[in-house]
């Protein structure tokens, strides 16, 4: 059973691994904040919705030192600067999904004169694209990292219960050559005690030649007593 759990969490591990080969796409998508249309990119990714969500806050707080404001799942942050996407300060809406298929991250950027967009800002909105691929992929590295070091402790586990079963080998190697020399001795035992047997029956039989010897002492004692006694009737 437990060798089983272990080559599951192996194979679940190489799937797992075998299917983060495929890319992040980062798309261009509206979305109605607070009852307002923004335009804005979104990135897909295969990961729990819970910890991608706490992972972007970490990273957005991380970047921009704490300056995110959180209200009802929606994370905004005024006049901050994205050095690989704005020299000036820019006004960040973001909003975190979960999907049937993954966790999407959705952000809008107002870059001051302009919304973030594919037409009319293409060189701001490839940098911010890289941006949320890089976060995508830093996660996505996180995760295999703790699977590689599950992988490792369930490989230890393994190689652990495999130590186990051929000490339990042997153990049970050793309770055979036990056995076989209790039996060995028990044999013995038998032997010296048939031998007993016979001898206690060669006893028995010479007992009762004795008896019958003894037996017919007292007949001849009776028969000689019998005689003296009618000797001593005959002396006139």
């Amino acid at each position: 059973m437990k060798r089983s759990i272990l080559l599951s969490l192996l194979l679940m591990f190489v799937l797992t691994v075998t299917g983060y080969a495929q890319k992040s796409p980062v798309d261009e998508t509206d979305m109605a904040v607070k009852g307002i249309p923004r335009k804005g990119q979104r990135v897909t990714i295969q990961l729990d919705s819970k910890r991608v969500d706490d992972s972007w806050l970490k990273h957005l707080n991380e970047k921009f030192g704490n300056k995110v404001k959180a209200d009802k799942g929606v994370y905004s942050m005024d006049g901050v600067i994205i050095e690989e996407i704005s020299k000036t300060p820019v006004r960040v809406i973001s909003k975190v999904d979960a999907t049937p298929t993954g966790t999407t991250v959705w952000w809008s950027l107002d870059l001051g004169n302009a919304y973030l967009s594919k037409d009319a800002t293409p060189v701001q909105w490839k940098s911010a694209e890289g941006f949320l691929k890089d976060f995508a992929r830093k996660l996505y590295r996180e995760d295999l990292a703790i699977q590689v070091a599950e992988a490792e402790k369930a490989l230890v586990s393994s190689q652990n219960n495999h130590m186990a079963v051929i000490a339990k080998s042997d153990a049970i190697k050793k309770d055979i050559e036990k056995n076989k020399a209790k039996k060995q001795e028990i044999q013995q035992q038998l032997a010296q005690n048939a031998a007993e047997l016979l001898q206690y029956n060669n006893q028995i039989d010479m007992n009762l030649k004795e008896q019958e010897a003894a037996r017919a002492d007292i007949v001849n004692m009776r028969v000689a007593l019998e005689a003296v006694k009618d000797r001593m009737n005959k002396i006139e």
